[in-house]
Order: C-alpha cells, then structure tokens, then sequence
C-alpha cells in the first residue's frame, strides 16, 4: 500500500498545483467540450455525466457548466474541437513520464511542451518510448465516510475495482480503464457517493526515489510541464 500512497500523493499535489495556477476552469471547460461534442445531453452520454460531476467535484461553477452545455447544444457555439494527445518522455535522472493534453490545436500544443521539456532538463520522445512502462486505468475517488480500510476495499472487490488507495478523508478505487464506468455505476447502485471518475497512466514498476537533489529536480520540470496551458496529466514512472 505504501507505494501506492506515494502515486496517489503525487496525484493529489498535481491537482494542488493545478488549482494555484488557476487552471483548473480551463481545464473543466475543455474536458466538457470534449466529452459532449458528439451528444450534448448528459442524461444519454455517460462520459458528459462524468466530467460535468468531476467540475463539481473541483468546484467548478454551475454556471460556467450551463454555458458549456448550451454551447454543446448549439447556442453560442464558437467551433472549437478538443482532443486528447498523449505524449511520452523522460524527467531529470531519465525517470519516464507520460502528458496527457486537452487542444484545440496541436500544433500550438506540441512546441510549447517540447520547450518546457527542454528548458526542464527532461527529453521529450516519441509515441511508444515510455508507453509500455505504464498502465492504462480508471481512478475512482470516493469519500471514505467514516469507513476501515478493510471495509473500502470490500466495497471496491463488489463493484469490480481492483485495488484502492485508503484514505481517512477519501479513497480512491482502481479499475482497469475498460471497467470504469461499470464500476462507477456499480458503487452508484450501492448508494455509494462517488467524488470524481477519471483516467489515468499507472507506472508499473516506478523507481523508488530517495536523493533530494534528484526529487527537488523532478518536482520542478512538473511544475514546469504543469505551466503549458494544455496539459490536463502528468504521469510519472517514479515515487518518493
């Protein structure tokens, strides 16, 4: 468990710095033009029901959700057409690192995160570099509500997950990336309140870091690589 408390600790100091940067509009407003361009109606289209419950989960404002919805459907619609880009490389100490990116425009998108790369001391690859060192998965973050670790877990094996991150305040459930969105409507169907639903990069078998100097170089190139406006996820085949 302890390495995967170390992954989820990333995680959550990304989302931090995220919110810093006040980023995280941006962000949601993406995710949501993306996930409703092919059915406005999140009543029909599960993954919409999702991202518009991952905004309220990162308190994104009803109204900044309405007047993406109505944009979805047509009013004020202003063309733009996001995608998902993935892009492989290596942080300082050659630590493998995936970026998933939301653009419009990857021609903007690519350039700025070969800069950032650069001006950080890590190298940015080509598709399939790092890719086989990580796993394809679905995080399921879940208040934990008084609940034992064991009891978590128990809840997680039910619905379908695979493992958890316990947490006294909030759990998080691993499932295969395929699995997620029955495992979410799983625990749904148990009363279960689920935070968020999202996608992930897993390293399989990360490097256990313990050199402040290495540690202290990596969590700048992320901050730096966090900057470009684009980047949604930095996964990070290391732990610490």
């Amino acid at each position: 468990m302890a390495g995967h408390s170390k992954w989820a600790n990333i995680r959550h100091r990304k989302a931090a710095v995220d919110a810093q940067k006040n980023k995280i509009l941006s962000r949601h407003s993406k995710l949501l033009m993306m996930a409703g361009k092919t059915d406005p109606n999140p009543e029909s289209n599960p993954t919409l029901r999702s991202a518009i419950q991952n905004a309220k989960a990162d308190n994104v404002p009803n109204d900044n959700i309405t007047r993406i919805l109505k944009k979805l459907s047509g009013e004020g619609k202003d063309g733009a057409e996001y995608q998902e880009m993935l892009y492989e490389g290596y942080a300082p100490g050659g630590i493998p690192v995936m970026v998933s990116a939301i653009t419009e425009n990857v021609n903007r998108t690519f350039p700025e995160l070969r800069l950032a790369f650069g001006k950080a001391g890590g190298t940015l690859g080509q598709s399939g570099s790092v890719g086989y060192m990580f796993d394809h998965v679905g995080v399921i973050t879940l208040p934990t509500d008084g609940r034992s670790e064991d009891a978590v877990l128990e809840l997680a094996l039910d619905a379908g997950a695979e493992d958890i991150v316990y947490d006294a305040e909030e759990s998080l459930l691993i499932t295969a990336f395929t699995e997620l969105s029955a495992v979410e409507t799983a625990l749904q169907a148990q009363g279960v309140t689920v935070s968020k639903s999202t996608h992930v990069y897993r390293a399989k078998d990360p490097q256990q870091l313990s050199d402040a100097a290495v540690i202290e170089k990596i969590e700048k190139f992320l901050d730096r690589v966090n900057e470009v406006e684009d980047v949604d996820e930095i996964s990070l085949g290391a732990e610490w």
